[in-house]
């Protein structure tokens, strides 16, 4: 009898008539993955039965398979809205249990830590205090930090210059100066008939504090040579006057060769020590370098000139790079390394259970996690300011539809037919 056939067919055709609605209504839904019901003919174990003569007994929905491809990635307005390009899953700390998810919407609850709209916790690497690096250990909670950002002073990190980088083109057609230098207090900075070019920079204290270095460069008498002052706004006021009187450092040479070019170290790095009276740790000292400066015969020019120190700052913003390192921007115009993002991958995804909420979780079927940074082995990019849209495509699925539709008036039809036979053979006389 063709009923049993009949029936599996409109269970199959109803079931694959769901999958399908359930794409079609997360077509909006971000990171949503869409989903296809598979069939499998079914036949009867019978003893003694051989193949040629085997009749199906209806068909069946083995599996719903879930199709991982990417999504279209549409920009928003939000620097923690994330998007992945490529493959892997973000990690999520569920209450204690780890899920997994491709949806990217996150925001900072009140406590700081990053979450998504269940407010479920994003993992990922936390950040060595000493060294500003992530610690790529085992993934925890995201914890980003609001508090201000602490200053630092000018000469206290080291690296390619310690202190103040001044690059600069002494004018080898220059003339030593009519007036000698000279500095008589209360005057605040020297004439300009003692010095043949000025420049100057903004230097901080321990405690945030700007000052003003003012660097001097005063031809000398000997053929190639440069005497070098500087003065800083940190002296104490001479009553009357309520300005500072500068603090003036100097003379130092600097030479060069014939070719214009610095002579042998250690000529080109000037150590200086500032004496504070604000409280500030004192004397502050760091290193004036001028390596790579040069004196060609065009006008004086300052073709680099920084320092390494900052003031205090508040967080202004933050973002995410393409290898998940968040960056806290400040209104110092510094950046810090607040965390990074992790992703896990699987040999397996279409073995991951579904748990609804767009989160999937690790089975015996998947295997285990891979977990890593963006970018590294076969794990994707981020993008921040960015979402990864439902992978549905709405017209194959309003086409499939229609063809579940059809299937399922077919095996409606197998049925009545069946049931005219059976009406035929009652009505025998």
């Amino acid at each position: 009898m063709a009923f049993q056939q009949g029936l599996s067919g409109l269970r199959a055709s109803s079931n694959a008539l769901d999958v399908t609605s359930n794409n079609v209504a997360n077509a909006a839904t971000v990171g949503f993955k869409s989903s296809q019901a598979h069939f499998a003919d079914v036949y009867a174990s019978t003893l003694g039965a051989s193949g040629g003569s085997q009749v199906g007994i209806g068909v069946s929905v083995p599996a719903v398979a879930q199709n991982f491809a990417a999504g279209n990635v549409t920009v928003t307005n939000n620097p923690l809205d994330i998007a992945i390009n490529g493959s892997g899953f973000f990690r999520m700390n569920d209450s204690g249990s780890v899920t997994y998810s491709r949806a990217g919407q996150f925001h900072l609850d009140k406590s700081g830590y990053i979450v998504d709209d269940s407010a479920r916790r994003l993992t990922g690497y936390a950040v060595d205090v000493a060294t500003g690096a992530p610690v790529i250990s085992t993934p925890v909670d995201l914890l980003l930090d609001p508090s201000d950002q602490p200053p630092q002073a000018t000469g206290t990190v080291g690296g390619d210059f310690d202190g103040v980088k001044a690059v600069l083109n002494f004018d080898s057609r220059s003339t030593v100066p009519t007036d000698a230098w000279a500095i008589v207090a209360p005057a605040t900075t020297p004439t300009t008939r003692m010095y043949n070019y000025s420049t100057a920079v903004s230097i901080y204290d321990t405690l945030g504090n700007p000052h003003t270095l003012t660097i001097y460069a005063r031809k000398a008498a000997a053929a190639n040579t440069w005497d070098v002052y500087t003065s800083t706004d940190t002296g104490a006021p001479v009553p009357p006057a309520t300005s500072m009187v500068p603090v003036i450092a100097g003379p130092v040479s600097v030479a060069f060769d014939s070719s214009g070019k610095l002579t042998a170290a250690p000529n080109g790095v000037l150590p200086l020590s500032i004496a504070l009276s604000n409280g500030a740790a004192t004397p502050l000292a760091f290193n004036l370098d001028f390596t790579g400066s040069t004196q060609f015969g065009s006008n004086f020019g300052v073709n680099q000139l920084k320092q390494d120190g900052y003031a205090p700052g508040r967080l202004t913003g933050m973002t995410v790079a393409a290898d998940g390192i968040i960056l806290g921007t400040y209104s110092n115009g510094q950046s810090r390394t607040m965390g990074q993002v992790a992703l896990s991958s699987f040999t397996n995804p279409d073995g991951l259970a579904s748990l609804g909420g767009n989160q999937w979780l690790e089975t015996a079927a998947s295997g285990s996690p891979l977990t890593g940074s963006p970018n590294s082995a076969t794990l994707g990019i981020l993008q921040s300011a960015a979402v990864e849209e439902s992978n549905v495509d709405l017209t194959s699925e309003l086409v499939n539809m229609i063809v579940e539709q059809r299937n399922y008036q077919a095996n409606a039809q197998s049925i009545k037919t069946q049931d005219q036979i059976l009406q035929t053979l009652v009505n025998l006389r």
